[in-house]
């Protein structure tokens, strides 16, 4: 599509619709470990690092390629099964959150801790250099043995800590706060002054809206 049609305003339209369906929408999560350079050494002679030292856990949101990719294998040893997810998070928002996720780093869904074996570009938006869709993640389940770390909700019904079900999902239209905290979330055409900040606020799906019973409902009261 030529430059003349889809300049940076669409560019920016296109990212902000992204973002609004992916954070208030959707509302999938995953728990981002990158590796720390600083703190991990690596071996003298092999150049690889025998224990990996993480940061922080980073939450990142995405879509989830529910098609879970299975492989099993049977050997002397037993039944080994093995699978591998994909994530994919828009690519604005990593750079305006300075996240570089990298191959070696790990993720976190649901009850599984997966490795990053594959990270690749979506695709130009419109072919123009410069605007990238999104990023792929590509994780291979690991095992106990690889990684440990404490899990982080939601994982599953099947667990009875306070954050295995995720009760209350926050919208976060771009403010700087939402009643989870900060958000770091940014709509480019508000900070460029072609929309007014929402008026509504950040609406949520909680106990404040569940008015019969039925379980957490829509809330939109400020």
């Amino acid at each position: 599509m030529a430059r003349l049609f889809i300049t940076q305003r669409e560019m920016n339209f296109i990212s902000d619709i992204t973002k609004e369906v992916i954070k208030d929408v959707i509302g999938q999560k995953i728990y981002y470990y990158p590796v720390s350079e600083s703190k991990t050494k690596s071996h003298d002679v092999y150049a690889e690092a025998i224990q990996k030292i993480f940061d922080n856990p980073i939450v990142l949101d995405v879509l989830v390629n529910n098609e879970f990719q299975i492989d099993t294998k049977i050997d002397k040893f037993g039944v080994d099964t093995n699978f591998k997810i994909e994530v994919y998070v828009q690519h604005r928002d990593m750079v305006e959150k300075g996240i570089s996720p990298a191959i070696g780093d790990y993720y976190s869904f649901s009850d599984v801790f997966y490795e990053i074996t594959e990270y690749k570009y979506m695709r130009n938006i419109y072919g123009q250099a410069e605007n990238i869709d999104g990023v792929s993640l590509v994780g291979t389940r690991v095992r106990e043995s690889q990684f440990k770390a404490i899990l982080k909700g939601p994982t599953g019904i099947e667990y009875s800590d306070p954050d295995a079900i995720q009760h209350t999902f926050v919208q976060q239209r771009g403010l700087v706060e939402n009643a989870e905290g900060p958000t770091a979330d940014v709509r480019d055409l508000v900070r460029q002054g072609v929309l007014d900040p929402p008026l509504t606020g950040a609406r949520q799906v909680s106990e404040k809206g569940d008015v019969t019973g039925a379980g957490h409902s829509f809330y939109d009261e400020d």
